[in-house]
């Protein structure tokens, strides 16, 4: 939506064609922009090459690249299988791997892109029960600094955002997990989360929106290599 309305034609994807159909048309609906509804699973290859593929034919091009999937279940670590660890890294990790090999010469013929990584505040401040979140987040952080350094000449820069607790349904599910695992209620979990920020509530996925596509602009065109948190203050790190 942020995108969308800073003038930019988008693609989006999902598993849910009901799902992303309506999400597209809220974005028609909102900004006028272009916008391409392209089912596909980011943990198959396939699903990959195909939807970068359509949109660089239907859009005529490609500048940025927003990788973004849903996380993995709430769990401690000796409840995890190999095949939970598996799925997790196909679809946190290799989906990024692949969604930016696929996207740079589309890029490289274009002069310059931005390829803009969804990441956590987990990767510099632990979260429990997310063991999986934790590794492989860290691990796209680590990709997403390495090829900052490796595509700065060619004027392609790379980012990570961090969210922290925003408001949404997926934090609604953790909220409900940590309930059941501690005995107590969602709603209890969520204020004692809330208490723990600052600021002293969750974000809205307006205010991170807003942080991508600031990242996408011009604006921040001597930005990259970086992680940007947008949690409120609630990592106290320094790095």
């Amino acid at each position: 939506m942020a995108l969308a309305a800073d003038g930019a034609s988008v693609a989006i994807c999902g598993r849910d064609p009901v799902s992303l159909d309506r999400t597209a048309d809220d974005i028609r609906r909102s900004t006028g922009a272009r916008v391409l509804a392209l089912p596909a699973d980011l943990s198959r290859a396939d699903d990959i090459t195909r939807l970068v593929s359509d949109t660089v034919t239907q859009l005529g091009a490609l500048d940025v690249l927003v990788t973004n999937t849903g996380g993995p279940r709430s769990a401690p670590f000796e409840e995890i299988e190999d095949d939970e660890w598996e799925a997790a890294v196909a679809s946190l990790l290799m989906s990024v791997v692949r969604l930016s090999r696929a996207s740079l010469p589309h890029m490289r013929a274009r002069g310059g892109g931005r390829i803009i990584n969804v990441t956590s505040v987990s990767v510099k401040h632990p979260i429990e029960g997310l063991v999986l979140s934790n590794s492989l987040r860290a691990a796209v952080t680590g990709l997403a600094k390495t090829l900052a350094t490796e595509l700065a000449p060619e004027r392609i820069l790379v980012n990570c955002v961090a969210p922290g607790y925003t408001a949404t349904s997926r934090v609604i599910e953790l909220s409900r997990a940590a309930a059941v695992r501690e005995g107590t209620t969602a709603e209890e979990v969520q204020k004692r989360t809330e208490a723990r920020i600052p600021m002293g509530r969750m974000g809205t996925p307006e205010e991170f929106g807003a942080a991508v596509a600031f990242l996408a602009s011009d604006r921040a065109s001597y930005i990259t290599g970086v992680t940007l948190q947008i949690d409120g203050g609630f990592v106290r790190g320094l790095m």
